[in-house]
């Protein structure tokens, strides 16, 4: 980590301003800034900032940034610190600004059916508030203890539930955001119809903390899934998943929330040095995770006479063949083991050499064909290369990780480029759900055309014509 005893690059005239205007126990410089802002979950070598500010209101993020803005200086925007791409990673220099102390639950508004929460607010508080007023929030990562709801919206976040309840942006109606220049604009809409104007909260949406800070946020609710089913399901074929999606939705529209999928490598190194049961005496090709809100249609999942749809649907499917064999939950108990195989990734960094992850999006139609050319590509790393394959597919969105006991710097460039380059000759995206960061910032060219990348570089230059806010993310 770099030495930093001292704020680097923070004039002191900026630091006596900034401490004036929002009070010195809103600042830390030096030693006394944690480690935890020297890094984010991106694997960056550590870096401290200059200078750390702490606002607890909008008003004192609208004050840091004027005088942060009159006098050049350079702000990465901080959230939960659980990005992946890089986003929230000092830079030699920056003033780091955090939002952890913007955090609390601000109303429920049952009628309208929604919450406002200050952006600092992590995701499972929101959670757990929209539960216990009998709602549900459609977004869910498995971070969502300590990622927070600002960053959740600045990346578009994805996660387990996107099938059915959309990425961030279909939850998002209002948002609050202060510009570079310290600017406020407000907008907690709480409505699903509000033509007047550009919406301009949409732009604040995945942009990563390059166009303005998100302060508050408006989320529209959900009625809580009654009755959820769970099944593990065995496939010799990827078509034969598709085929499965198709059919189970359109035998129980709008039933299916979860959809997940692990290819046979993957499953092995859960089983293996992951240590969990084998599910099925043999392994498949692709193991399914499929979760459904069955309502009052669910049955008895200890199994009576009861109609079960859910049961019924996944037999027909195994009559004819499209599924090799299943697991149906009729536990708690059974649902928590089935999900233990999907969330074995959070142990692999553990107990398996050093790799390189990916977060993409691909053509449902080709992804199969992906799985083969990543397979082609990782053995040309030879024999000991572990390539792991899984995500949430009915999204298009599948995350991928290829280690190596030999892995380094120089490897994990030239993975990047196999990796990307298949990404690019199948038309998908580099980025599906965590951002593009630093990381992925010189691969956005793959995703995008040079009028796209053109169009967002005039955005920027419009909000943040200084480059003040999270430089060198996304564009360079």
């Amino acid at each position: 980590m770099h030495d930093a005893t001292t704020a680097q690059n923070i004039d002191d005239t900026l630091l006596t301003a900034l401490a004036e205007a929002l009070g010195r126990d809103r600042l830390r410089v030096g030693d006394d800034i944690p480690e935890s802002h020297a890094a984010d979950a991106a694997g960056m070598t550590p870096c401290r900032p200059g200078l750390l500010l702490l606002p607890r209101s909008t008003q004192e993020v609208s004050q840091a940034l004027a005088l942060c803005h009159a006098h050049g200086a350079r702000i990465v925007v901080q959230g939960g610190m659980t990005g992946l791409a890089g986003g929230a990673h000092p830079q030699e220099g920056e003033i780091a600004l955090s939002l952890e102390r913007m955090r609390g639950i601000e109303e429920i508004d049952t009628l309208s059916g929604t919450l406002t929460a200050m952006a600092g607010t992590t995701l499972q508080e929101i959670q757990e508030a929209a539960q216990a007023s009998g709602f549900f929030c459609g977004i869910d990562l498995g971070a969502r203890g300590s990622c927070t709801i600002g960053g959740n919206i600045a990346t578009n976040a994805g996660g387990n539930q996107v099938l059915r309840y959309g990425m961030a942006r279909r939850n998002v109606l209002g948002l609050e955001a202060v510009l570079a220049d310290g600017t406020v604009v407000t907008s907690l809409n709480k409505m699903l119809k509000n033509n007047a104007g550009y919406d301009w909260t949409q732009l604040f949406i995945g942009s990563e903390g390059t166009l303005g800070i998100v302060t508050r946020v408006v989320l529209g609710l959900h009625p809580a899934p009654r009755g959820v089913r769970s099944a593990l399901c065995a496939f010799s074929r990827f078509e034969d998943v598709v085929t499965v999606l198709r059919r189970f939705d359109a035998a129980l529209p709008g039933r299916m929330i979860v959809f997940e999928a692990m290819w046979r490598e993957y499953l092995d190194t859960a089983i293996g040095p992951g240590g969990l049961s084998p599910p099925f005496p043999e392994s498949p090709e692709v193991t399914l995770l499929i979760e459904a809100a069955m309502g009052s249609e669910a049955g008895n999942a200890a199994g009576d006479d009861a109609s079960d749809p859910f049961t019924e649907t996944l037999a027909g499917f195994l009559e004819e063949g499209l599924i090799d064999d299943a697991l149906i939950a009729q536990s708690e108990a059974d649902r928590a083991r089935f999900w233990s195989y999907r969330e074995a990734v959070y142990e692999f960094r553990r107990i398996i050499d050093a790799g390189t992850n990916f977060d993409v999006s691909i053509p449902i139609a080709r992804l199969d064909e992906a799985v083969e050319r990543l397979r082609e590509g990782a053995r040309g790393f030879g024999e000991e290369t572990r390539l792991l394959v899984f995500g949430h597919v009915a999204d298009s969105n599948i995350h991928i990780s290829v280690s190596h006991p030999r892995h380094d710097a120089q490897m994990s460039r030239e993975i990047q480029g196999m990796v990307y380059d298949i990404v690019a000759a199948l038309a998908g995206s580099v980025s599906a759900e965590h951002g593009v960061g630093m990381l992925k910032r010189d691969y956005l060219h793959k995703s995008r055309s040079e009028a796209e990348i053109a169009l967002m570089r005039r955005i920027k230059q419009a909000l943040d014509p200084h480059n003040m806010l999270n430089p060198g993310r996304i564009l360079a």
